[in-house]
């Protein structure tokens, strides 16, 4: 089932104002980097699709910002309801929307944050370390239910190939969310700017939230 939902007015303006003035491809052929991530932002600025699917756990281990190193697979399987998405500490585009959204996400679910495990993973592991993805978790205001995850590239290609997330370049990441209300259960995929609420919506299916 794909669903379809109109995203905040404000995260269309720069789809709108790229294609109109033609700003977009001027920048993109002067190859400045963070203006083709900010055209890439703008593709995903009108939709949001939501789709059920099932996902295959790789077997890696990876390393949280206190610098223990555990297997994914255990952390996510840890009997709560799971949000997962894909951030790297250096995007000035997307990952602060989407790191803003699961900020958002722990006010709504207040004193029912412990019932949820919030997941973002890096997809730029040789830049971010555990430290410095600490740093962009306090940036956030990350409560001990919100954890970031680091490792080896080669970890990282694994679990976004596992999530189909890996589109071969970190400046054409995608905003994808991932939502999993009991272990077993199917996962929930939002592509595009899904919003704190609609999150709490899915989480409180199937009782995932009491």
């Amino acid at each position: 089932m794909v669903r379809y939902w109109p995203v905040r007015n404000a995260r269309k303006i720069v789809a709108v104002l790229l294609a109109s003035t033609g700003l977009g491809a001027s920048l993109a052929r002067a190859g400045d980097e963070s203006s083709v991530s900010a055209m890439h932002h703008a593709r995903w600025s009108d939709t949001v699709t939501r789709s059920s699917a099932e996902y295959s756990m790789p077997k890696v281990r990876v390393k949280r910002t206190d610098g223990n190193s555990v297997w994914l697979s255990d952390e996510i399987d840890d009997g709560r309801a799971v949000v997962l998405n894909f951030i790297y500490t250096t995007c000035t585009t997307i990952c602060p929307l989407t790191s803003q959204t699961f900020a958002d996400l722990q006010d709504r679910l207040g004193m029912r944050q412990t019932q949820v495990h919030l997941v973002s993973i890096s997809i730029d592991p040789e830049e971010d370390t555990p430290e410095r993805l600490d740093s962009y978790a306090r940036r956030f205001d990350a409560g001990p239910e919100w954890q970031l995850y680091t490792g080896s590239m080669e970890a990282s290609l694994k679990i976004q190939r596992s999530f189909q997330v890996d589109r071969g370049n970190k400046m054409l990441h995608a905003p994808t969310t991932l939502v999993r209300t009991a272990p077993g259960r199917p996962w929930i995929r939002f592509d595009g700017f899904v919003t704190a609420k609609e999150i709490l919506l899915e989480l409180q299916k199937d009782a995932a939230l009491r």
